[in-house]
């Protein structure tokens, strides 16, 4: 996991993630209800991530659904997101939005999502900032896949039944 945030401080002008363990970010503040869905129904990776933009759109997140999902299929085409323990982080960074924005999509059967682990994604979070902002994406990466890492917090995103639980399993360790 942490090679995968070396190469996106490299690929992004070296800003740091925050050290394993420490606590980052407030992320009930990034995340809505609205962007949350709990029953992905795409059976590929491409369904998968235009099921999330969609979430995006939706909850009015998004100005240019075509721009940010070009940005999104860029990124994935470079390197995939798909990282171990049955986390998926779609991310890139675009003009559509004006603050960093995501969307959290929870697949239960899985999907094969080219993971480093082989094994297929589960949990799915998509995230786009702004082309100036560097930061904060990278610090948000790194604080999900920090939480996901957790066995205890992976198993209350996957048994939760509702998006405010979602987010809650997420804010709370």
């Amino acid at each position: 996991m942490w090679s995968f945030f070396a190469a996106e401080r490299a690929r992004t002008g070296g800003v740091a993630a925050p050290a394993a363990g420490k606590a980052g970010m407030n992320l009930r503040k990034m995340l809505s209800e609205e962007a949350v869905s709990l029953d992905l129904k795409g059976g590929t990776k491409a369904e998968i991530l235009n099921e999330l933009m969609d979430l995006l759109v939706a909850s009015g997140q998004v100005r240019d659904r075509k721009s940010a999902l070009k940005a999104i299929e860029e990124r994935e085409a470079k390197m995939s997101t798909g990282m171990q323990n049955g986390l998926a982080l779609p991310h890139a960074k675009s003009d559509s939005v004006d603050r960093l924005v995501v969307a959290i999509g929870i697949k239960r059967d899985g999907v094969d999502f080219d993971s480093v682990d082989k094994a297929p994604s589960h949990i799915f979070v998509m995230t786009l900032s702004p082309l100036n902002r560097t930061g904060p994406h990278i610090q948000f990466l790194a604080e999900i896949g920090r939480l996901i890492s957790q066995p205890e917090v992976r198993q209350r995103v996957l048994t939760a039944t509702t998006a405010a639980g979602v987010i809650a399993a997420l804010s709370t360790e």
